[in-house]
């Protein structure tokens, strides 16, 4: 049986009000939201229908405030030294089309993710411990809030790093720098993906001193 949860809903307009779901289950073929403990019924505006392009860039930069979800306290900050090691999920079709937490269009199929105190956007070298794949993502959203995960990641990132069918991964998460604002890059972050070898820092990476 698929199962899967979503994170709450972060407090405030200024978040953009996206929640996200991250897959729990090993044998997971497609999103199927059951009840649980962090499952939130608000949604962000859904602005492209599923099939319809999906505009890249157009959000704002932003690192944020304190906020607090589920009785935990997450410090937005900018820290060039951040490296951390847990679980990531994925999340997909109910947050396709809708807005991310910066104003951007989420697209399942991208190489983007969630997380919960990066700034927005930025890169963030992913390496799933579990196959050795690695790979450079654009962090857009906020989440998730499960105590064990570190990240969630889009469909098309978690198909990357080969966990999609199996739900989940062991992954070492590590910021790279801020990403620009306009334009698409997945096509230069799919050119970082690696196997055995960390993914190198793309060419467009905003070095924050």
């Amino acid at each position: 049986m698929t199962n899967h949860e979503t994170k709450a809903q972060l407090g405030g307009k200024g978040w953009g009000g996206i929640t996200r779901v991250g897959a729990l289950a090993v044998g997971c073929l497609a999103l199927a939201h059951c009840s649980g403990p962090f499952v939130s019924k608000e949604y962000s505006p859904r602005v492209v229908e599923e099939g319809e392009p999906v505009p890249k860039g157009g959000g704002a930069y932003k690192v944020g405030k304190p906020y607090n979800v589920n009785d935990r306290t997450y410090v937005p900050q900018e820290n060039p030294h951040y490296r951390a090691e847990g679980v990531a999920s994925w999340y997909g079709r109910d947050f396709h089309g809708r807005l991310t937490a910066n104003g951007e269009v989420s697209d399942m199929h991208s190489l983007s993710a969630a997380h919960a105190t990066l700034p927005l956007p930025s890169y963030v070298r992913v390496t799933n411990l579990n196959n050795g794949r690695s790979i450079i993502v654009r962090v857009n959203d906020r989440g998730p809030y499960h105590r064990d995960r570190v990240i969630d990641l889009s469909i098309g990132t978690a198909k990357a790093l080969d966990f999609y069918h199996r739900g989940i991964a062991r992954v070492r998460v590590e910021y790279v720098g801020r990403a620009p604002i306009e334009g698409s890059d997945d096509t230069m972050l799919m050119a970082t993906l690696r196997e055995g070898a960390p993914a190198p820092a793309p060419s467009k990476v905003m070095v924050i001193p």
